[in-house]
């Protein structure tokens, strides 16, 4: 049977700063009330579907590292005997499950946006009203202030995605957990684009890339074979469907 190194993207769950509207960046915010239940759902989600991680990656900032672990709090409970597991009068399945090590990795971080960490809309034109003008004004990328470069950014996403490559092996299952922004250039280096393509997630939404990781260095017509590359799920969030 073909096995492959399977890439599970994971957007963290709502937090107080996407309720606020605040530009987040690498500021640090809780998960709401609401996130911490669609980061439950999503775990229940995941065992039903037998998704088990041999390995998870994750942005340091605390509303990523608070989804990873409620997904892995209720992997733990499932793996409890079921006559005291929490999940088993839900109907779900007791998993054989090793908790596998947490590794916080800063190229998972959101945009470092500088003077704008924290703010709104409004509080940043109030602040910096002619920058804000000019970022209205122009499609194009300006640097903002002690902000990153989007170059930097693509540069951490190829360490990244690179370090992923040269550690697995197929048969490998990883949950990386991370942030919208940073998403989009994680999966543009993975599929090898020379740009980043705006790709909307909501918040505990699914990314599943499967890789052939043996034949990934192949440079014949392999690199077109599409058995051997698979894109599973894109902004996947059926999952809360309950919310609305």
């Amino acid at each position: 049977m073909h096995t492959f190194l399977k890439l599970l993207f994971i957007r963290h769950a709502q937090s107080t700063g996407n309720v606020e509207k605040r530009m987040q960046g690498q500021g640090d915010f809780a998960l709401t009330d609401l996130g911490r239940s669609q980061a439950e759902k999503l775990a229940r989600r995941l065992l039903t579907e037998g998704w088990l991680p041999s390995a998870v990656y994750t942005s340091p900032l605390t509303r990523t590292v608070q989804t990873t672990k409620i997904l892995l709090n209720c992997f733990q409970k499932a793996a409890l005997p079921a006559e005291i597991s929490d999940l088993a009068n839900l109907g779900l399945p007791t998993v054989d499950f090793t908790t596998p090590t947490i590794e916080y990795a800063d190229e998972l971080m959101e945009h470092q946006n500088g003077v704008f960490q924290g703010l709104t809309w409004e509080e940043a034109q109030a602040t910096y009203p002619d920058l804000c003008h000019k970022l209205e004004s122009s499609p194009d990328w300006l640097q903002i202030p002690q902000a990153e470069t989007l170059e930097a950014a693509r540069d951490r996403s190829q360490r990244f995605i690179q370090r992923l490559l040269q550690r697995h092996r197929n048969g490998d299952r990883l949950w990386i957990v991370t942030h919208s922004w940073i998403l989009q250039h994680l999966i543009a280096e993975l599929l090898g684009c020379d740009r980043s393509w705006r790709i909307y997630s909501h918040n505990t939404a699914l990314f599943e890339f499967w890789i052939d990781q043996e034949r990934w260095q192949r440079q014949d017509q392999n690199r077109y074979n599409t058995d051997l590359w698979q894109i599973r799920r894109i902004n996947d969030h059926q999952h809360l469907q309950a919310d609305g």
